[in-house]
């Protein structure tokens, strides 16, 4: 075989193999640590009001990372946990936190005013924002992403609690539905999780 015609077929061949190579690459799933609902939950889509009293949608926080979680001001233990934690997964993402936002959405409208919802999720983290809304939107909201609360009956003094599913959903920036976050999770799977997203030239 002529040497010419040896080394063009020695390169045809380094060129497939490089071209698998890349294919093969491209097939392999994402490493995420938490549970990854890529494709089997919805866009991250809502009409309801933030902690200004201004309204708001899921557009609104199109090219920001969004963290969604249910929960209420009222909540003796759960929520203030969970947005302390978050805290300090911001922290730990360091200047990426800033393409972040944390989404608290109420699940107890009646208590839970727009100042009362500023005055509180900021007490935890400023890329924290509080919404609210109407009953009928909030419930279609949980159920669009399979969550759910039951209120508690009152205790006789017009207070009372409500039971809530404890789960972060995570959003890239277009808005897509990427992973699901729960209690069992690790902080660091979060922060893990988090840095692919938010780092520069992370795909959707």
């Amino acid at each position: 075989m002529k040497p010419r015609l040896t080394r063009t077929l020695l390169l045809l061949a380094l060129l497939a193999c490089t071209t698998l190579l890349a294919a093969c690459h491209r097939g392999e799933p994402a490493p995420w640590r938490l549970t990854d609902v890529t494709g089997h939950m919805p866009d991250l889509d809502f009409k309801l009001t933030d902690d200004h009293g201004k309204a708001v949608t899921g557009a609104d926080y199109k090219g920001k990372v969004v963290l969604l979680y249910f929960g209420y001001t009222h909540c003796p233990d759960v929520c203030p946990l969970t947005l302390a934690q978050l805290h300090v997964v911001m922290q730990r993402l360091g200047p990426l936190a800033d393409d972040a936002r944390i989404l608290f959405v109420s699940v107890d409208p009646a208590r839970d005013t727009p100042d009362v919802m500023h005055a509180y999720v900021n007490a935890f983290d400023p890329r924290a924002v509080g919404l609210s809304g109407e009953p009928r939107a909030i419930e279609a909201l949980s159920k669009r992403y399979r969550s759910a609360f039951t209120r508690e009956p009152d205790k006789g003094d017009g207070q009372y609690e409500v039971s809530h599913s404890s789960a972060i959903y995570v959003f890239d920036r277009e808005g897509k539905a990427r992973l699901l976050s729960t209690p069992a999770n690790p902080q660091d799977d979060l922060v893990h999780d988090l840095h692919l997203l938010l780092s520069p030239g992370a795909k959707s």
